[in-house]
């Protein structure tokens, strides 16, 4: 029989996360209800001492070890949040734990897995994605008797990341419409099903992947577990090539829908929250506000929860992620523009290409021969994206215009 999580093992791991994992926030955004005309609450699983939500599945499992494998230790494969909760389960309860990264894991959350772990771990940065780290994992585990803490494909990690749900019931006493859930690897949206099915079984639960890596979505379409061969790693929280097997079953049954967002859309929605609400998230805790959209007509006047499922952003970050938000908001461009080999020449492009509102935010010129005109990179923000097209036609009518460089990713991809 297929595995599926029992409503009294959840709340079990709710007793026993009790210890380290303080029950988070309900907050109704006031700003997002007034633009869905509905009722928008966040779960602000981002202000854990671990800035996620995966000290409670990472500690519940490491809870459930024996004491044999607890002295022999344990090892896990994470991106970072599981790494931080599996760390401070491990300092917590003692435990030696060797923890894998991925070597382009953000250096914030490398630095915040060694803090919480204190002398009981050891960190190996290992392959370019989770799922890199996680096949290097487990071969140390086979040439060892340690322990493998899985991130989501684990009944006692479902069971602590369902301890969520459980939270939200007794927080929020009205029927709760709708719950949008990031998917990773699918162990929360697996505890959540687990819960809701049970106790509220009217709520449906939207599970939200980055664009760039569908696998769940994917594996849903396909009816089969499905293995993407390439992803796009920027949300790093949730950009995994492969979900669980048991987690696949849960989600392909108990989700009522599956939709994924674009990177770009996520990074604007990371600089409104900060902005506006004064709530900094990763890229991951900000996936289901930016599928709020997708859903407006059907949420009016619902009863709508957002996880946010974690916080742990690496600053200097910032530049890619404003730089992602203005490229999905069609506000900056890159051209190849081919300036005269006159003197004033640029003067005049400042002066009569550009809009008033247009400005120069990347511009890279090398003079290598003696020809016409010569070529620069140009990167150009906009005001407005109507404004694009009449730049162009200027650029076309005076001769400055070489290419267009944003629907190139091939040569795009140099940029950004």
């Amino acid at each position: 029989m297929a595995y599926f999580p029992n409503i009294s093992d959840i709340k079990k791991a709710a007793s026993t996360i009790a210890q380290v994992a303080t029950v988070t926030p309900l907050m109704t955004s006031i700003r997002l209800s007034k633009v869905f005309d509905a009722n928008i609450l966040l779960k602000r699983e981002d202000l854990h001492r671990v800035r996620s939500y995966k000290i409670r599945g990472a500690f519940n499992k490491i809870s459930s070890l024996s004491e044999k494998e607890r002295e022999s230790g344990i090892v896990c494969a994470s991106a970072g949040n599981h790494a931080q909760g599996v760390a401070f389960a491990c300092n917590h309860l003692k435990i030696n734990g060797t923890i894998y990264m991925p070597s382009v894991t953000p250096k914030q959350k490398i630095e915040q897995t060694k803090m919480f772990g204190g002398e009981w771990v050891t960190v190996v940065l290992e392959g370019d994605t989770f799922d890199d780290s996680s096949k290097s994992a487990k071969a140390f585990c086979e040439n060892s008797s340690k322990t493998f803490i899985h991130p989501f494909d684990d009944p006692k990690v479902i069971e602590g990341q369902g301890t969520v749900g459980l939270e939200l019931l007794e927080q929020f006493k009205e029927p709760i419409d709708y719950i949008f859930a990031a998917i990773g690897g699918g162990g929360l949206a697996s505890g959540l099903i687990g819960v809701f099915k049970e106790l509220s079984p009217n709520t449906k639960i939207i599970g939200v992947e980055p664009e760039g890596a569908p696998s769940m979505k994917t594996s849903i379409r396909n009816n089969n577990n499905t293995e993407l061969s390439k992803i796009d790693k920027f949300i790093d929280g949730a950009a995994v090539q492969k979900v669980g097997d048991l987690t696949f079953d849960i989600c392909k049954n108990g989700l009522h829908d599956m939709v994924t967002v674009a990177e770009g859309k996520v990074c604007q929605t990371i600089l409104d929250l900060y902005n506006r609400d004064a709530i900094v998230v990763e890229p991951a805790g900000a996936l289901t506000i930016s599928a709020l959209d997708g859903f407006a007509e059907e949420i009016k006047g619902k009863n709508v929860v957002c996880i946010l499922s974690g916080s742990n952003n690496d600053i200097t970050r910032t530049a890619e992620i404003k730089e992602r938000a203005l490229l999905y908001g069609q506000l900056k461009h890159y051209f190849i523009v081919r300036f005269p080999q006159r003197p004033g020449a640029l003067k005049e492009f400042v002066a009569e290409i550009l809009g008033p509102d247009d400005d120069i935010t990347h511009f890279e010129y090398s003079k290598k021969s003696s020809r016409e005109n010569a070529p620069a990179i140009v990167g150009i923000e906009l005001k407005s994206p109507e404004d694009l097209q009449p730049l162009v036609e200027r650029m076309k009518a005076n001769n400055f215009y070489g290419d267009y460089l944003n629907d190139k990713p091939d040569l795009f991809q140099y940029l950004v």
